[in-house]
């Protein structure tokens, strides 16, 4: 039932999306106004809109979402060498103007410069050994974690390799953040069925280990259930993705748990599979939701505001995304992992006061309005 209901809810969805797209068949939208998908839809204020898609490096010049090369890939044929196959990891420089890729399946790590207009690509001559999860220090350094590898490479600007971090305990490593500030990196370790190393590994920044967050294996406060991805506030607070306890758990800055936030089912609030998690500049944290097909937005209370995306071929919507990284501008990258390209969207006609509960997606005259009910329901 509740499989089938998820189901309606992604046909309404995309009927409303069509309409979005198509407006009104007997009248033609001016020509000043561009189409825009955004969400929620009309008639609330739009918080989040679609950009566009990133799928190769003729994006560096121009759009390619809908050329012929696209069509023969997504048609079966193997992707061309530059073409993204596999998105699993993001990250974005400081400025918003490059973007890194990890594709596990092309073994190698995609630099989009769109300020130079450069394409560069780490694993060209020599593959990587499976890269994941992507981080940046503040000098920009690259680290990239090698899950066949079970290790941590780190690379500079210029793409050379500086060094390895790894530990006897890391496994299966997914996702990797850095706290700047007091000089942590730490590394998902999503581990395996009989392990109990399902757990974040700390290390300095000169690569000793420091220690493990979480407490094993489980279901419990501070146990993990292969966890993926994490992130890291400016407060030092760690968000990790606890996937199969379909939850995000919150650390403080000493590793003590500080809240969860979600839990299994379909409702507005609830996840699937989550994986990639990021914060925008208010504090707000995004969660990616591989089996809802979208993304999910909470303030710092832990309290749900808007979900954006959905499942569907179409730009904009997408097919059990990953990573998910976001830039001081609060440009939103999502990796679309079996559309096979980074999607990106733009938070809008926002501030810091919208992420009180009842700003966004709020009712109007104290009627919740159809529109806005369509935006509180995850769609599969």
């Amino acid at each position: 039932m509740a499989r089938r209901l998820a189901g309606a809810r992604a046909l309404g969805l995309a009927v409303g999306l069509i309409g979005v797209l198509g407006g009104c068949l007997t009248a033609e939208p001016p020509a000043e106004k561009p189409v825009r998908l955004v969400w929620p839809p009309p008639p609330l204020t739009a918080r989040v809109e679609f950009v566009r898609s990133i799928v190769s490096d003729e994006n560096i010049e121009r759009d390619t979402t809908f050329s012929e090369r696209l069509v023969s890939f997504l048609g079966g044929e193997k992707p061309p060498p530059n073409r993204i196959a596999e998105p699993v990891g993001l990250a974005v420089s400081d400025d918003g103007q490059r973007l890194y890729v990890a594709d596990f399946g092309q073994l190698a790590v995609f630099v989009f410069d769109f300020a130079q207009r450069t394409f560069t690509k780490i694993g060209g001559a020599e593959p990587l050994g499976r890269p994941v999860g992507l981080a940046l220090d503040a000098e920009e350094n690259l680290y990239v974690v090698e899950q066949q590898k079970r290790a941590v490479s780190v690379y500079d600007r210029k793409g050379r390799r500086l060094r390895s971090i790894t530990h006897a305990s890391v496994e299966r490593p997914t996702g990797i953040a850095i706290d700047r500030a007091r000089g942590r990196i730490y590394l998902v370790d999503t581990a395996h069925t009989l392990s109990t190393e399902h757990t974040v590994k700390v290390f300095g920044m000169a690569g000793e280990f420091v220690g493990k967050i979480g407490t094993g294996k489980g279901e419990e406060p501070g146990q993990f259930l292969f966890p993926t991805y994490a992130a890291v506030d400016a407060a030092g607070n760690l968000y990790v993705s606890d996937t199969l306890s379909s939850r995000v758990q919150v650390f403080d800055p000493h590793g003590k748990l500080v809240r969860s936030i979600g839990q299994r089912g379909n409702s507005w609030g609830s996840f699937d599979k989550p994986k990639g998690v990021a914060l925008d500049s208010f504090g707000n944290l995004y969660v990616v939701d591989s089996g809802w097909s979208n993304v999910q937005i909470f303030n710092q209370k832990g309290q749900v505001l808007l979900f954006f995306g959905g499942r569907g071929p179409i730009p904009g919507m997408l097919k059990n995304p990953s990573a998910v990284a976001i830039d001081r501008n609060n440009r939103i990258y999502v990796g679309d992992y079996l559309n096979h390209r980074v999607e990106v969207y733009q938070l809008v006609n926002t501030q810091a006061e919208d992420s009180y509960l009842g700003s966004i997606g709020e009712s109007r005259g104290g009627e919740t309005t159809q529109a806005a009910e369509s935006v509180r329901k995850p769609t599969q």
